[in-house]
């Protein structure tokens, strides 16, 4: 068996180089013969150069517009209930961590009783230390100190004294402290306040 070289045979009706149909070539038995215009071109609207678009065009290109339109209003709907449901998570969290944090309410006013009396040593110290770590990693804050200005938004005073040396309210005695959760208040420092006198 020899080698003979590989040869083909250029059968394309349109030739490549010029985009014109080529003269030699015939169009296939049952096939009909595809003649392109030498001014065809694409429109952005798929209609031919000088050719009207067709009613099934227009009307193609109308859904399709539609469509569209459907489709951008269903993603600003999405968008917007994603949206809502990032603020609905993180309002739940903070309800969950007030919810907690008002059960630990009377465990963390006696360890603060214990550590105003000086009974809070050795693990215990310790242990103490390590709730306050806690608390503050969920934004918990303790507040409340004697000397503080009066604030009724963030003190809720039980007792009142008058002093003639006083020149504002202040906080003379912390009786429970405040706790808050970032911005939100979910104890009122209960205090015993030191006043001018009327």
């Amino acid at each position: 068996m020899t080698d003979s070289p590989f040869e083909f045979t250029d059968k394309r009706r349109v030739d490549p180089a010029t985009g014109l149909p080529r003269e030699d070539a015939a169009a296939p038995a049952g096939e009909p013969e595809v003649v392109v215009p030498d001014d065809a071109s694409s429109l952005t609207d798929g209609s031919v150069a000088g050719a009207p678009v067709s009613d099934e065009l227009a009307a193609a290109q109308a859904l399709a517009a539609e469509r569209l339109d459907d489709l951008q209003r269903e993603r600003a709907s999405f968008t917007n209930y994603r949206n809502r449901s990032l603020r609905d998570q993180e309002a739940a969290r903070t309800r969950g961590m007030e919810d907690v944090l008002g059960a630990l309410l009377p465990v963390l006013d006696d360890v603060d009783r214990a550590r105003q009396a000086g009974e809070l040593e050795g693990p215990f110290a310790a242990i103490s230390d390590k709730l306050d770590g806690v608390l503050g990693k969920f934004e918990i804050e303790r507040f409340g100190a004697v000397g503080e200005e009066f604030d009724p938004t963030v003190h809720d005073a039980l007792m009142h004294e008058d002093s003639a040396e006083a020149t504002t309210t202040t906080v003379k005695f912390v009786i429970e402290p405040g706790y808050r959760i970032g911005e939100k208040i979910v104890r009122a420092a209960r205090v015993a306040v030191v006043g001018p006198q009327q």
